[in-house]
C-alpha cells in the first residue's frame, strides 16, 4: 500500500506540548527559572534591587552591540570587528576627553569614528564585493592596533573636566533608579 503525502504529513503534526517538550529554547528558559528561584533561596544577595541594577547596567552594552549584530546575521552577513572597533571608539572617548575636550566633543569624535568605520567596512563589501569575513577580519586588527596608538598602550582612568559626567552617564541611574545604558 503507498502512503500518500498527506497520511505523512498528519503523522509528523505534533501536538502543542510535544513541541514545547521538544523545543531547546523551552529548557533553556526552564533551567533559567529553576537557577533563579535557587538562588533567590541559597544566597542573600541574588534577589536585590542592587543586584538587578548591577545585571542590567553591566549587560545592557553586550545587548546593543548584539541588538545590531542581530541584524546583520539576519541579512546574511557577518562582522567580526565589532568588539574591536567598540574598543577603539572607547578609546576616542576617552583620549579625546583626556586632552581637555568636553564629553560632547568626545562624544562626536566617537560617532565620526564609527561612521567612518562602518563606511570603510561598507564601501568594501556592498561596493567592492569583498566578503564580509575577510574586510572584518581586516578591520577587528586594524581597530584593534589603532585603539592601542591612540591610548599609547596605556589605561586611560582621566577624563579631564567632564570626568564626572561621563560617570554619570555611564554608571548612574536618573529616572527610576534604572541604568542609564
Amino acid at each position: 500500500m503507498a502512503v500518500t503525502l498527506d497520511q505523512t504529513i498528519a503523522q509528523k503534526q505534533h501536538t502543542l506540548l510535544s513541541r514545547l517538550f521538544s523545543s531547546q529554547t523551552f529548557w533553556v528558559v526552564i533551567a533559567v527559572i529553576l537557577a533563579c528561584i535557587f538562588l533567590s533561596f541559597a544566597t542573600d544577595a541574588f534577589a536585590t534591587s542592587k543586584n538587578l541594577y548591577n545585571i542590567t547596567r553591566n549587560i545592557t552594552f553586550v545587548a546593543i552591540v548584539a541588538l545590531g549584530m542581530t541584524f546583520v546575521i539576519i541579512t546574511g552577513g557577518i562582522d567580526l570587528s565589532v568588539g574591536s572597533v567598540l574598543c577603539l571608539c572607547s578609546m576616542v572617548l576617552a583620549v579625546t576627553m583626556h586632552a581637555g575636550y568636553s564629553i560632547e566633543i568626545g562624544i562626536l569624535a566617537t560617532i565620526a569614528t564609527a561612521l567612518v568605520i562602518g563606511a570603510f567596512n561598507g564601501i568594501f563589501i556592498a561596493y567592492l564585493g569583498f566578503p564580509p569575513f575577510v574586510v572584518t577580519l581586516g578591520m577587528l586588527s586594524i581597530a584593534r592596533s589603532l585603539a592601542m596608538v591612540a591610548s599609547n598602550n596605556t589605561v586611560v582612568f582621566q577624563f579631564g573636566p567632564d570626568h564626572n559626567k561621563l560617570l554619570a552617564l555611564g554608571g548612574g541611574a536618573w529616572v527610576f533608579g534604572i541604568a542609564n545604558p
